[in-house]
C-alpha cells in the first residue's frame, strides 16, 4: 500500500494560558444556560496536560470543568473545515453506546459517513477490505474509545478530529474539541451544534438558520441503551451531572 502523506486539516490552535471568567457570550451558538444544562462543561475527575488548557475550574466533587466559550469556539472552526470537504470524504466513528444515535444523526444531517460500534480493523489501511474508505477527515466521539480508528488513521496521514474530555490526551489528535464526551445529553447537543454549524458554514442554512431536527432527535433514549458484553456505561454516568 501507498502510505498517504499527511497533510494538516483543521490545525492546533494557538491557546490563550489566562484565565478568564466564565461569562454569558451573546455570540454562543446556544444560550450558555442550554450548553450547561446540557452537562458539555462537565469533565471527569482526571485532568491530562493536554486538556489543561481547556479546563475552567475544579468542582468541590472533584470533577473538572471545561470552559464553554473554548468549546463553542473549536465548534466553529471545526465546521468551517468539514463544509470544506465532500460530505462522502468524512469518516464519523463511535464505539460508545451513547455516541452512536449522535453519531448516525449528525451523518444523517451532513451526508458524512457514520461507523457506529466495534470499529472493523483496517477499512483505513487494508484496501482489499470489503468496506475500505479512504477518508479526508475522521471524527471521532472520544480519541481513547475509538483508539483503533484514530491509530489507523493516523497511520495513513488521514486528519482526525475529536471530541476531547478532560481525561483525554492528543496522541494522533489534529484537532480537538473539548467536551464532556460520555454523557447523553452533552453528546447530542454537541453533534447537534457541530451539523447545524457545518450547513450554515455550507451555505444550507442561513447564519441564523435552525435545523429541523432538534437537539432530542440526537440523544440517546435510556430505552434505547442496551449494554453489550464487555462494554459500561459507567463513566458516561459519572459525566451526566
Amino acid at each position: 500500500m501507498v502510505a498517504v502523506k499527511k497533510t494538516p486539516a483543521v490545525k492546533p490552535l494557538k491557546e490563550d494560558e489566562g484565565e478568564e471568567e466564565l461569562k454569558v457570550e451573546a455570540e454562543l451558538l446556544l444560550p450558555l444556560e442550554s450548553l450547561l444544562s446540557a452537562g458539555i462543561h462537565i469533565g471527569t475527575r482526571i485532568k491530562t496536560k493536554d486538556m489543561q488548557q481547556f479546563v475552567f475550574r475544579v468542582r468541590p466533587d472533584g470533577l473538572f470543568v471545561l470552559d464553554v466559550k473554548e468549546t463553542d469556539e473549536r465548534i466553529r472552526k471545526a465546521a468551517k473545515f468539514i463544509a470544506r470537504l465532500d460530505p462522502s470524504k468524512v469518516v464519523v466513528v463511535s464505539a460508545r453506546l451513547y455516541g452512536r444515535i449522535p453519531v448516525i444523526k449528525f451523518c444523517e444531517t451532513t451526508s458524512a459517513i457514520p461507523v457506529t460500534g466495534r470499529f472493523p480493523p483496517g477499512i483505513f489501511t487494508n484496501p482489499s477490505h470489503k468496506n475500505y474508505l479512504e477518508p479526508q477527515l475522521l471524527i471521532v466521539a472520544d480519541p481513547a474509545a475509538d483508539k483503533q480508528a484514530v491509530e489507523e488513521a493516523s497511520s495513513v496521514g488521514i486528519p482526525v478530529l475529536a471530541l476531547c474530555d478532560t481525561d483525554n490526551g492528543f496522541s494522533n489528535v489534529d484537532f480537538s474539541i473539548p467536551s464532556n464526551n460520555k454523557g447523553r445529553r452533552a453528546l447530542a447537543t454537541i453533534y447537534w451544534l457541530l451539523a447545524r454549524q457545518v450547513l450554515r458554514e455550507r451555505g444550507m442554512l442561513s447564519v441564523d438558520g435552525n435545523l429541523s431536527a432538534s437537539i432530542d432527535d440526537f440523544e440517546v433514549k435510556p430505552s434505547e441503551v442496551s449494554e453489550e458484553p464487555g462494554e459500561s456505561e459507567e463513566s458516561d454516568v459519572e459525566n451526566e451531572g
